[in-house]
């Protein structure tokens, strides 16, 4: 590998629950790890504590250092953007005079930006045009990856030499990045997950029973696979640990917080404020779908509870009453 990709120096920014278990991940992959957190109190905790608030008991390594000033996380050789879909643009602009030329910056979160309805490699492309846009998704939940317990994903970059580095600089023994140049087909399987994984929640939250959860699943991943299709994923993509893979962990467990959003829903419970990534995605991933003349009536029918134009009954109802065709 050349020298220029060894990626020895790695900044994660933000220290929620995945940004602190990635820090680690990096850490125990031996690299030099900056953990830089925007809210002053958390960052205070993180110094302090040694742990974020919001992964209580996962101890921080004593060499990942906790930057409260953006600038000196910006010194990495590859950057993780930690943060939530909605919040990746300002702090993608915010870099872009930070970092050196061709920095990888690798965008963790799922989703699509609302009103542009940009994937999240293109806000990098938007706001950072000499960085190197970069994607990390695939079936992992926070908690299982802070404790060292085993995981696969999937890390994408245009360029194959980079995203083979970039994944080699992150592996450690119970962390395992495949990569992959397939950047839209990584991101439209996270999104898309999101959206659906409310769906199965709220068959959960409704009690329609095992069988109505295998058959949500399974619909929504040929929804996934008709608009990856679309926009250009590879099918391999789709079948992958950032599609089917994420899919079905995503859809299954509460530890998921779209599906733990959904099962509230199905349990009659009101959006409310305490909205999950999913929700934000949902009528953008709509819209796009429509644009393509892509059929999603599972992810129209989660858009149409969480807009409030359907009740939950009247949706799973609407969803049993399209007419019967062949299975594709």
């Amino acid at each position: 590998m050349a020298p220029d990709l060894a990626f020895d120096r790695i900044a994660v920014l933000g220290g929620g629950a995945w940004g602190t278990a990635l820090a680690l991940t990096c850490a125990r992959a031996g690299r030099a790890v900056t953990l830089w957190e925007h809210d002053a109190a958390n960052a205070e905790h993180l110094a302090s504590k040694r742990e974020s608030r919001f992964l209580p008991g996962a101890r921080l390594d004593d060499g990942i250092a906790v930057a409260r000033e953006l600038r000196d996380a910006a010194r990495a050789d590859a950057i993780l953007i930690v943060v939530p879909a909605q919040a990746v643009r300002p702090v993608a602009a915010a870099l872009a005079a930070l970092t050196a030329d061709r920095t990888p910056l690798i965008v963790c979160a799922k989703g699509i930006e609302r009103g542009t309805r940009k994937f999240m490699s293109e806000i990098i492309a938007e706001c950072a045009p000499k960085a190197v846009p970069a994607i990390l998704s695939g079936p992992s939940f926070a908690a299982d990856v802070a404790r060292g317990l085993p995981t696969a994903v999937t890390l994408a970059a245009g360029d194959e030499i980079i995203a083979a580095a970039l994944a080699q600089a992150l592996v450690s023994p119970a962390f395992r990045p495949y990569h992959s140049t397939d950047v839209r087909g990584v991101e439209i399987g996270g999104a898309t997950k999101n959206v659906l994984a409310i769906g199965a929640g709220i068959v959960a939250g409704r009690k329609l029973g095992a069988s109505a959860a295998a058959a949500l699943t399974t619909r929504g991943f040929a929804e996934l696979v008709r608009l990856g299709r679309a926009y250009g994923a590879k099918t391999e993509t789709m079948m992958g640990l950032s599609g089917l893979g994420d899919l079905l962990l995503t859809c299954s467990t509460p530890q998921s917080r779209n599906f733990s959003f959904g099962v509230s829903l199905g349990q009659g419970e009101k959006p409310g404020d305490r909205l999950a990534e999913g929700a934000f995605t949902a009528p953008v991933l709509l819209e796009m779908a429509r644009t393509k003349g892509i059929d999603m009536p599972i992810a129209a029918a989660v858009t149409a509870v969480l807009n409030g134009e359907l009740s939950v009954d009247t949706a799973i109802k609407s969803l049993l009453s399209r007419p019967i065709k062949s299975e594709e």
